[in-house]
């Protein structure tokens, strides 16, 4: 198996009237290594997930990582209730979508109303996803989680040590 590309970063872009916006150059790159179907001059596919009404944001997969998830789903038990919430959650409230040949993903009118996305989007790097967000949800809330865990912390506190699993923070 070869090297995973990781999604990097962090950029606000603007959203026209009919919810197309630009996606992050380098985010780009990852999801055509990440569709197993994509060849130069191709569109990369990858799937928006939208999930329950807490999430405040849009989540965007490459179809390989997409596909890993569809697997851990399909080796639940059938009929459990932990396999029908996540076949929901991940399969009938997420949409397939593309990135067309100038950068852009268009966001239907359904996910910029769930998450309150009008003149911009705010995309920031998750490892082997990335979200999508209204630039002041972000900053509210998951921007002011982290830096409350921050605070938290010493002035000379190392965020490796976070790795460690024996340290307790």
């Amino acid at each position: 198996m070869g090297r995973r590309l990781k999604f990097r970063g962090e950029g606000t872009h603007k959203v026209d009237g009919k919810g197309r916006v630009s996606i992050p150059a380098g985010f780009r790159r990852v999801l055509e290594a990440g569709d197993p179907d994509w060849v130069e001059g191709k569109c990369p596919n990858f799937v928006i997930v939208y999930g329950d009404h807490r999430r405040k944001y849009l989540q965007c997969y490459t179809v390989e990582a997409i596909e890993e998830v569809d697997e851990q789903i399909a080796a639940m038990p059938r009929g459990s209730q932990r396999r029908r919430v996540l076949e929901k959650l991940f399969s009938g409230q997420s949409v397939q979508s593309s990135v067309d040949e100038s950068g852009r993903i268009v966001l239907p009118v359904k996910l910029r109303g769930k998450i309150d996305l009008s003149n911009e989007a705010y995309f920031i790097a998750s490892g082997d996803t990335f979200e999508i967000w209204n630039p002041a949800t972000y900053e509210a809330e998951e921007q002011a989680r982290t830096e409350a865990f921050l605070d938290d912390l010493p002035d000379d506190f190392d965020p490796l040590m976070l790795l460690d699993p024996g340290v307790e923070v």
